[in-house]
């Protein structure tokens, strides 16, 4: 490393109010030797006061001196140059974890395509400039899933929503970036410690609030198989860890070459002439891609019944007609909404 120091100096964007928490906690945890020789966290919430959720461990990480914490506007470009300038005396960054994007599904193409889609592009355009050895892009699962089976990294499975489609097109944009050391990280539905963020957190706290009712919790979806693969916090940051030393050993061509994947064009052709730096939608674009899960095959149903385990209940579904009136009632409140 730069300052000659035999770990690395770490930049971690955004995800403060997804999984940033728990890496950064891996990286430097509260006891133990830290994995980096220094940490820097940026994202656009406020720690002290906290704007968002924290948690009881994560201030205690910020406390160490190995980190240091941000709060910036990732979309502003000058920002983001300014980020990747380490504080004085430690050497350049040589990973950066990229775990930005709006994960709100009510946000509007717009805000999506300014938050997720440049954020994330002007950042890796950063990082290829500054020579970094590795950038680990985390992709949630913005995307839909069938009752047929898993998919696997050579899949191209359909973005579900805007969000989903912008989130997708955040990889073809990171991947068009030439001598970017790209890793894509495509997670599944994660949970652990602090994870307030997502379909399992949700889970939860609704099977809770029935555990107390004690009434059964159900889904309107039909029970078939509804994969709902999961992944522990703790592992995703893990993984996260061995990716970013996986390809700061290879090099962008040979990670290409060994777990390159084929990121397909999954948007409206009119956008490529309306949003900057979104390249050709016939443009051949491959970068490493690794679908990140655990071994539990989760579905609805297990997930479901896992959850309400613990609070005393059961999972169960709508019948037929229960299903066809929410589909109706909901049909009609959308409708009214776009009145």
């Amino acid at each position: 490393m730069a300052d000659g120091s035999s770990k690395p100096n770490v930049l971690i964007c955004g995800g403060v109010n997804t999984y940033s928490r728990a890496l950064a906690a891996f990286l430097v945890p509260l006891e133990g030797e830290p994995l980096v020789s220094h940490l820097r966290i940026v994202d656009k919430y406020s720690v002290v006061p906290a704007t968002t959720y924290l948690g009881a461990e994560f201030p205690k990480v910020l406390a160490k001196p190995q980190v240091d914490y941000k709060q910036a506007n990732l979309t502003v470009p000058s920002i983001v140059h300014s980020i990747f300038d380490p504080p004085e005396g430690k050497g350049p960054y040589d990973y950066v974890f990229d775990l930005t994007g709006e994960v709100r599904h009510d946000r509007t193409e717009m805000i999506l395509i300014n938050t997720t889609c440049n954020v994330a592009r002007m950042l890796g355009q950063e990082a290829a400039e500054r020579k970094v050895k590795a950038y680990v892009r985390f992709t949630l699962p913005f995307y839909e899933t069938t009752s047929k089976g898993t998919h696997d990294e050579k899949d191209d499975p359909k973005p579900d929503g805007t969000i989903g489609i912008w989130w997708h097109e955040t990889l073809r944009m990171l991947a068009a970036i030439e001598d970017l050391n790209l890793v894509i990280l495509r997670v599944g539905f994660v949970y652990g410690p602090y994870v307030e963020f997502g379909d399992i957190t949700s889970a939860i706290t609704v099977g809770s609030v029935y555990g107390y009712l004690k009434k059964p919790m159900k889904s309107v979806w039909s029970p078939g198989k509804n994969p709902t693969n999961t992944l522990h916090v703790e592992d995703l940051a893990g993984a996260a860890w061995a990716s970013a030393q996986w390809i700061a050993r290879l090099g962008r061509k040979e990670a290409d070459i060994l777990a390159g994947e084929s990121i397909i064009f999954r948007n409206d052709k009119s956008k490529v002439s309306q949003v900057e730096g979104m390249p050709p939608h016939d443009k051949k674009l491959i970068a490493p891609l690794f679908n990140l899960v655990d071994d539990s095959n989760s579905t609805l149903l297990s997930v479901g019944q896992t959850v309400t385990s613990f609070f005393g209940t059961t999972f169960d579904f709508f019948n037929l007609g229960e299903r066809t009136m929410y589909k109706i009632s909901t049909s009609i409140m959308l409708a009214d909404g776009h009145k």
